[in-house]
């Protein structure tokens, strides 16, 4: 049976039209086309392979490609080979890349305009006038997840009043263990401003643990080690432990399994025979960096390598995701569309850039790219080739490709809405706010151009 008879009667792709006109004979319950309650279980999507399971790329080819996206990629940093100071003007760079006065009118979460006054305070807090002529950076980790922020405040900024879902001073997330380098410090102390191997913002200095970089990397490098799977799983609750208890680890995470201790002995006033002894940072009573073990339940997903990357995987990872709240900048407990595609790419073991314009045009990666001169037929094509796994990008937007239905691509992607045409050709628009799965070829980027006529890239990690 044709899936789309009851819900998408027909496609009608007219050659001299810019965008094709879908007409919708029914939608269900949910508003959106052609999703059923199966399709929203990953079973589903992985039963539809006749390879599921074939390997895509091995470690080895992981690994080169990793080597290659950090070599060639300008939005990655390589923090292990820095030298031992740095120019002024390299670290300013840097801070201002990031923290530039904002030439926009802006509202606070209470709709108030941010007023010359209140951004004087927070450029001021920048201090980039403190920077002496040679840094010296200074090594460090993140002790839990923290916000990265494009300023040195926690003070929320939205475009429009009532429109509280893009914090504009949101840039992205540090997760526990991710090693940094802390480069300069707010005026009042409270922030430091942080170059990490794929983002360059600031963090409260609280959530920062300084050491040395042999100590640290010796951390991100050591074996064993666990992989975290799972969407966001906790630590146990450890009261002889608490800045390690009930820690949330997110998927791709990987932490230093702690061997030391006789597996007969309490771990933190608990038998560890249920869980694996993780060695997680700490500031230690000096405030340096020191390590620490902390349960994390067997019954949790977790790895002891990265996932290998297979179609099944990128699925039933991707699905684990489905129905979290949408965060810009991976606020709000959760991630955006490209924070979403490289969280779980990152539990295969893949390190993408951390936003949608440098994922789309990496030359680390395999791209196709689309400009004005590609037709309407030439990206349908495109389209219509599509394989599991494979990432559309459109302005500001990433779609991770899950299979097909009656030859037509269906996507996972964390999206604030979707809109359509419907029967009578009138636009129809559903907030979703979260990670969803949808047809891609009805999707329409404004009102003359779907999402296929405006595809910008299209990111395939094969050989």
């Amino acid at each position: 049976m044709n899936r789309f008879r009851h819900v998408l009667m027909a496609w009608v792709l007219a050659t001299t039209a810019v965008a094709p006109t879908v007409v919708a004979q029914e939608v269900p319950a949910s508003g959106i086309p052609g999703i059923t309650d199966a399709d929203l279980s990953a079973s589903t999507w992985v039963g539809r392979l006749t390879e599921p399971d074939a390997v895509l790329l091995d470690a080895a080819a992981i690994g080169a490609l990793n080597e290659r996206i950090a070599r060639l990629d300008p939005s990655m940093h390589d923090i292990r080979h820095l030298p031992a100071t740095l120019a002024q003007a390299q670290v300013k760079a840097w801070i201002l890349q990031r923290s530039a006065r904002p030439s926009r009118a802006l509202v606070d979460a209470d709709g108030h305009a941010i007023d010359a006054d209140r951004l004087d305070a927070i450029m001021a807090n920048v201090a980039v006038d403190a920077l002496p002529a040679q840094v010296t950076p200074r090594y460090g980790m993140a002790l839990r997840r923290t916000a990265l922020r494009t300023f040195p405040t926690d003070l929320r900024a939205f475009s429009h009043v009532g429109d509280t879902d893009i914090d504009r001073f949101q840039e992205s997330t540090l997760f526990p263990g991710d090693p940094l380098v802390v480069a300069h410090a707010s005026k009042d102390a409270q922030w430091v401003f942080v170059v990490s191997p794929t983002y360059a913002a600031w963090v409260r200095a609280e959530d920062v643990a300084l050491g040395e970089a042999n100590q640290v990397f010796a951390h991100v490098d050591a074996t064993p080690y666990r992989v975290i799977t799972g969407a966001k799983p906790l630590t146990v609750y450890s009261p002889e432990a608490r800045a390690l208890s009930e820690l949330q680890l997110d998927m791709g995470t990987r932490v230093p399994l702690d061997t030391s201790l006789p597996p007969d002995q309490p771990v933190n006033g608990q038998s560890p025979y249920t869980s694996w002894v993780l060695s997680l940072p700490e500031r230690d009573a000096n405030d340096r960096l020191a390590f620490r073990p902390a349960l994390l339940q067997r019954n949790q997903d977790s790895s002891p390598a990265y996932l290998p990357l297979t179609r099944a995987n990128i699925i039933q990872q991707a699905f684990k995701f489905l129905g979290e709240r949408y965060g810009w900048g991976h606020a709000y407990n959760g991630r955006d569309c490209s924070g979403f595609v490289a969280d779980v790419y990152r539990s295969m073991g893949v390190q993408m850039p951390r936003n949608t314009g440098d994922q789309a045009t990496s030359p680390g990666m395999t791209h196709t790219l689309y400009t004005a001169k590609d037709s309407h037929d030439v990206r349908l094509r495109a389209a219509m080739a599509l394989d599991v796994g494979d990432l559309v990008y459109i302005p500001g937007h990433v779609l991770m490709v899950i299979g097909k239905v009656d030859d037509k691509p269906y996507v996972i992607h964390d999206v604030s809405g979707i809109s359509y045409r419907q029967a009578d050709g009138s636009m129809r628009r559903v907030k979703l706010n979260e990670v969803s799965v949808t047809p891609l070829l009805p999707l329409m980027f404004s009102d003359d151009a779907s999402f296929v006529d405006r595809m910008v890239s299209i990111v395939r990690l094969r050989p």
